[in-house]
């Protein structure tokens, strides 16, 4: 009976379906007994390859990424400088804690401060990132606590504030040690609307308004059937065959094997901003090969990287072997498959390839789930090649792939003339962009207080009258723009500038307004349509922003074990089997 026959006739008697299952399934088996000695004799080496994939074991088959999880810290604080806004915190822990910080610090009378209506109790929380280094910037978040009566935190200024690990046990706030302190002038989040519905009014940020007190490790845990110091030291001596650093003047390895169970790992600079692939290059370093096994397995692995769907593990398990790759990665540029060409140029640019830099660029432009790793690589390569392809993409017209080739010219050098800027005091980073494409202004609201102006023409319509802070108004009359600051018990200050948002920005700021003050103004001026450039926040891929799921991009053949708030050297010292 023909095939279609067979379907047809299952269709109106689905009892049938069975039956005309089994015997295609018969037909198969038939079709492949005849064939199948031609095919199990056409890769007698493929099946050799890959029994030579199992056979390789690499540092991820015996340990697991240790350190890779944002640390929280935080603090109950004040927040001054409310333009009637604020209030009296009812009694309770956080209230006690914060007196107790008052009192420390010698403020006097410190419950008449906090009765004060230009004065909240706020609750404020920082992640400390993976790798971080003592003396590092970290975003801030505050916002007033439900039971609190703070209409609005616009115009606040957070005091400074020593953050810690924190827990609430009983009707007590017990802390750690200090991990951070906070301060600066609070911006609360603009909406594109213009307004601000009443919860977004008590939750506000400081922009890398936090100072890390801290240096945090970077290490690899061993899992408990392989914990022993020879395996620890035999996995270290592999990672330092292929990493190396300066670290305190010496050029030494990054692995530092500690205890059976532990490695410390120092981080290139290469990957300083890339933890998540450092990690998993050093977890693809091969420990066991069997003999002659390097030349097959780069056999295997150029093979693989021949496949769109396994190149990306081939890629990163070159990188892993270091120089000796470079020759199959470079070949592989030449495919005809983007994501070939691209898994092939990440790993050339964190090996020193800078041939890599054009097909980056292109995965930046056109491979949006690509875009924000792209962008990384790219940042390490800091030659001419590198700075070219970056430069190429700063006329995009996708405000993700600008702002982040901006940030990584920026992250590679900022004195580079293309995107020096002008620091205006203390409030923020000004930075005017001479490239092609639509006009952009982009507003950061984490890592730093930072205004980029891509273009030189960005022009503030007749009429718009806009605020900045309570206490400075613009109004814009033809092509003049007047600043005006009114201050209580204070001489009114002016200034008249012309009419574009870089002047009115900068004015704002030497009339003693913040940072917050000056996202006012674009904002209003955007939501009113009087800013005739296009106003982006925050347009940077994951990749480049300082709060990456770390953990969730280690390598698939690790298991995940958490982590505890000390390292594992210690929780080894007291005995314990497993980090908590």
């Amino acid at each position: 009976m023909p095939a279609d026959r067979l379907s047809s006739s299952s269709r109106r008697d689905p009892r049938s379906a069975a039956l005309v299952a089994s015997l295609l399934v018969f037909v198969a088996s038939l079709a492949a007994g005849c064939a199948g000695p031609a095919i199990r004799s056409q890769s007698p080496e493929l099946e050799a390859l890959s029994q030579l994939e199992a056979d390789t074991k690499l540092v991820g088959d015996y340990a697991a990424p240790w350190g890779l999880n944002a640390k929280r810290i935080e603090r109950p604080a004040l927040v001054t400088g409310l333009a009637d806004t604020g209030s009296d915190p009812p009694p309770g822990p956080q209230r006690q804690t914060l007196l107790s910080d008052m009192q420390g610090r010698g403020v006097v009378e410190p419950n008449a401060l906090l009765a004060s209506r230009s004065t909240s109790l706020a609750w404020v929380h920082g992640y400390l990132p993976p790798g971080v280094r003592k003396g590092d910037r970290f975003d801030v978040f505050v916002e007033v606590p439900p039971d609190n009566d703070t209409s609005s935190l616009a115009g606040g200024w957070l005091m400074e504030t020593r953050m810690a690990e924190m827990a609430v046990i009983g009707n007590t706030i017990r802390d750690g040690h200090e991990l951070g302190v906070a301060e600066g002038p609070l911006l609360v989040d603009p909406v594109s609307g213009g307004t601000l519905d009443s919860k977004s009014k008590i939750r506000a940020r400081v922009p890398g308004g936090g100072i890390a007190l801290t240096d945090r490790d970077l290490g690899l845990v061993l899992a408990a059937e392989h914990r022993s110091f020879a395996m620890s030291k035999r996995l270290g001596d592999w990672i330092n065959r292929r990493f190396h650093a300066v670290i305190k003047g010496a050029k030494r390895g990054v692995a530092n094997p500690q205890t059976d169970r532990y490695i410390e790992l120092e981080v290139p600079p290469t990957y300083r901003h890339n933890l998540a692939r450092y990690i998993r290059v050093v977890q693809s370093i091969a420990v066991i090969e069997p003999p002659g096994g390097r030349h097959a397995r780069m056999q295997l692995l150029s093979r693989q990287l021949e496949d769109p769907v396994t190149a990306p593990i081939a890629a990163l398990r070159l990188e892993a072997i270091g120089k000796e790759a470079i020759p199959t990665l470079r070949t592989a540029l030449d495919s005809k498959d983007p994501e070939i060409r691209y898994a092939a140029a990440e790993a050339l640019a964190y090996l020193g390839e800078s041939v890599a830099a054009p097909h980056l660029a292109e995965a930046a432009a056109n491979l949006r789930s690509a875009r924000p790793s792209a962008l990384a690589a790219l940042s390490v390569l800091d030659d001419a090649n590198g700075v070219d392809a970056l430069q190429s993409l700063l006329a995009s017209r996708s405000a993700e792939t600008r702002y982040g080739a901006f940030r990584a010219l920026w992250r590679m050098d900022p004195d580079l003339p293309l995107v020096r800027g002008d620091r205006l005091g203390d409030a923020c980073s000004i930075h005017v962009l001479d490239v092609d494409g639509p006009p952009l202004v982009h507003v950061t609201r984490s890592h730093r207080p930072e205004i980029v102006f891509f273009g030189t023409e960005h022009d503030v319509a007749d009429g718009l009258r806009a605020e900045a802070g309570s206490s400075i108004v613009v109004v814009v009359e033809g092509d003049v723009a007047t600043v005006s600051r009114f201050t209580p018990g204070q001489s009114d200050q002016q200034a008249e500038v012309p009419a574009t948002a870089e002047r009115i920005v900068r004015s704002i700021i030497e009339l003693g307004g913040t940072y917050p003050d000056a996202v006012q103004f674009l904002q209003q001026a955007s939501a009113a349509r009087g800013l005739t450039s296009r106003l982006a926040f925050d347009a940077l891929p994951d990749e480049l922003d300082g709060r990456p799921s770390i953990h969730q991009e280690a390598s698939a053949r690790s298991r995940d074990i958490p982590e505890d708030a000390d390292s594992p050297a210690a929780e080894a010292d007291r005995g314990a089997d497993e980090p908590e």
